[in-house]
C-alpha cells in the first residue's frame, strides 16, 4: 500500500524521512529507558535499593539500623523497598515509552504489564523469638534389626526365551 503522495513528492524521499524519524525515536527511547531506574529507601531508612529499568535489583544498601531489625523485619523491609522500586521503574519505562511513541495501542500494551499498586504495604513482621535449644528426645532401645529374607530365583520357563524380543 503506497501512501498518498502530494504532487512533486518522491516515494523514496518519503520512506527515507520516515526511517530517519523512526531511528530518532528509537535512539530517544533507548536513552530514556536507560535512565528509567528507581532508587527507593524503606520507611524506616534501614534499606535502600536501586532497581534497573528491567526490574532487576542493581544495588542494595543496608543502613546501621538494619542489624537491629532481626531477620524477619529486615526481609520485609528489603522486599517492600524492592517492590516499590520495581513499580517506580516500570512506571518510568511506561512514561518514557508513551512520551516518545505516543499514547496508542502499544503504550496501552506496555501499561498492561505494570505491577499493581498496593493499597498499604504490609507492616513489618514481629521479630523472631530467640530459639532456645530444646533437649533431645529420649532415646529408646530399638528392636534388633531383622535380616532380609533372600529371594529364590524362579525357574526358567520356555516363555523366557521370548524376553529378547520384548526387553521391557
Amino acid at each position: 500500500m503506497q501512501p498518498n503522495l502530494r504532487p512533486g513528492e518522491d516515494f523514496q524521499h518519503l520512506l527515507e524521512q520516515q526511517v530517519r524519524e523512526m531511528q530518532q525515536k528509537a535512539a530517544a527511547l533507548q536513552d530514556a529507558l536507560g535512565e528509567a531506574s528507581a532508587t527507593v529507601r524503606s520507611k524506616d531508612g534501614s534499606v535502600t535499593v536501586t532497581i534497573a529499568p528491567n526490574g532487576a535489583l542493581q544495588s542494595l544498601e543496608l543502613g546501621h539500623r538494619a542489624c537491629d531489625l532481626g531477620p524477619a523485619r529486615l526481609t520485609a523491609a528489603i522486599m517492600e523497598a524492592v517492590r516499590e522500586g520495581q513499580r517506580q521503574a516500570a512506571r518510568a519505562v511506561s512514561d518514557s515509552f508513551t512520551a516518545i511513541a505516543g499514547d496508542g495501542e502499544s503504550a496501552e500494551v506496555i501499561r498492561s504489564f505494570l505491577p499493581p499498586v498496593e493499597d498499604e504495604p504490609e507492616d513489618f513482621a514481629e521479630p523472631e523469638a530467640e530459639a532456645t535449644p530444646s533437649p533431645p528426645p529420649p532415646v529408646s532401645p530399638s528392636p534388633p534389626a531383622q535380616r532380609p529374607v533372600p529371594r529364590r530365583p524362579r525357574p526358567a520357563s520356555p516363555a523366557d526365551d521370548d524376553d529378547e524380543m520384548r526387553p521391557w
